[in-house]
């Protein structure tokens, strides 16, 4: 049977999880405030992306009426996606204790930003990343990693709350947590694996960043079987950077392409888009 869902989602993390729950087979309806979901200004295309094999209704749910039909159409789901503060759950009467007990089949999987004591403090991506400590001022991030994570994150939450309830017969609610997605996309750094001098910083000639005769190319030759095939591709005697910066700087991204193709090297163009 298709899975039934109803999401109470704007912006980025609710809607990508909502459209990808979609993607996976559910039947999703995106319930929106009458304005619309703000994403849909701000980068209409995606929006129109994430909506693509979505029903979207627009209620305001100041008023009995669409209240009532929130109500019905949640009665009907077996899982509720949200993405907003506690407090305004607890506004429409989403909070779980009200949620399960007048729905008591129905999963919740609720998206905040934070987790508690701190799930109704103020906050978007950028101050997420703040706190995790992914941010390198004054440059901003270039996507919203935090976000992103989270979408995913709740995905994997949905799925485990219907498998639970199939399994056990009893309805769940899961937490997910964008600060707490945007501490562990930072753990890399925590345990030094990309912090300053760590092996994937840029401080091993053999995994960073080499400029072109037309652009910049990104090198990841980790393993012992690529550095052997890059230095035959290159030939080089020693894979140090003074003498990678000086071969790649020869030819344009395009040859370089072709020597990882040729080579089956872990070698890639730094898109620009």
């Amino acid at each position: 049977m298709q899975v039934r869902v109803v999401a109470l989602v704007t912006n980025i993390p609710g809607p990508l999880a909502a459209s990808r729950l979609a993607e996976l087979g559910a039947r999703v309806v995106k319930v929106e405030p009458v304005a619309g979901d703000p994403l849909s200004t701000a980068a209409p295309s995606w929006y129109a992306d994430l909506t693509r094999k979505v029903r979207v209704v627009r209620l305001d749910l100041r008023y009995e009426k669409s209240r009532a039909e929130l109500d019905r159409m949640i009665g009907e789901a077996e899982l509720l996606l949200t993405s907003m503060r506690v407090s305004a759950l607890s506004r429409l009467a989403l909070d779980w204790e009200r949620v399960h007990l007048r729905f008591p089949d129905l999963c919740h999987v609720a998206i905040s930003g934070e987790a508690a004591p701190n799930d109704d403090r103020a906050g978007h991506d950028l101050t997420y990343q703040a706190r995790a400590g992914l941010l390198a001022p004054p440059s901003m991030p270039r996507t919203v990693y935090a976000d992103l994570f989270a979408a995913e994150r709740a995905v994997s939450a949905a799925i485990t709350a219907l498998y639970e309830r199939d399994r056990s017969g009893v309805a769940t609610r899961h937490d997910v947590a964008i600060a707490e997605g945007a501490a562990m996309l930072a753990d890399a750094s925590r345990y030094g694996l990309t912090a300053a001098d760590g092996p994937l910083s840029g401080a091993l000639p053999i995994y960073r960043l080499y400029r072109t005769s037309d652009g910049w190319i990104a090198l990841a030759a980790l393993e012992a079987h690529f550095q052997g095939r890059l230095q035959e591709a290159l030939q080089l005697d020693a894979l140090d950077a003074p003498a990678l910066e000086a071969r790649f700087v020869q030819h344009p991204n395009a040859h370089w392409e072709d020597v990882a193709a040729h080579y089956d090297l872990p070698l890639a163009p730094v898109s620009q888009t």
